[in-house]
């Protein structure tokens, strides 16, 4: 099955957009129908309904977050703190509400959305429903202080049915 267009387009867009504001410059490395292990110790989880019901998820190494945090704030922050879950629920959320805007003319739109969740820690598994739209796009994050592969990936999920 092929990848939805209309799907990739939004997360793409929102997400760069999205992550701009932190100060993070990314490009898309992958994307997949299939979701698959995210190294990541912080997901940033929205709820989404409407025309459509299902979540966004953003999952990003501890360290990416940070990072990420202390470029939304403009004050570093040393280590993952109440402010930095905080602030990855925050970046979670302008990324959703990027991709929300960006389908809103489409048959996947969604009129409203969760407060965010965070998810701090790893080894946990998501288990999907059939007949879900599933989309796993992965980003790479462009810093040269990022020295391992997986400091520098971002996952960007979303799962939908249509109603």
């Amino acid at each position: 099955m092929q990848l939805n267009q209309e799907l990739l387009t939004a997360l793409i867009s929102a997400t760069k957009k999205g992550l701009a504001m932190t100060g993070l410059k990314a490009e898309c490395v992958g994307a997949s129908r299939v979701p698959g292990r995210q190294h990541g110790e912080v997901t940033g989880m929205i709820g989404v309904h409407g025309a459509v019901s299902g979540f966004v998820a953003i999952n990003m190494p501890q360290r990416l977050a940070i990072q990420a945090v202390s470029g939304l704030l403009g004050e570093p922050c040393e280590k993952l703190c109440s402010q930095v879950i905080d602030g990855a629920g925050e970046v979670t959320n302008i990324i959703v509400g990027g991709v929300k805007s960006m389908l809103s003319q489409t048959g996947w739109a969604f009129s409203h959305i969760t407060v965010p969740s965070v998810i701090v820690g790893d080894g946990y598994q998501v288990a999907f429903a059939r007949g879900l739209e599933l989309l796993d796009v992965v980003f790479e994050v462009q810093d040269p202080e990022l020295v391992l592969v997986n400091d520098r990936l971002i996952h960007v999920s979303v799962s939908l049915l249509k109603l």
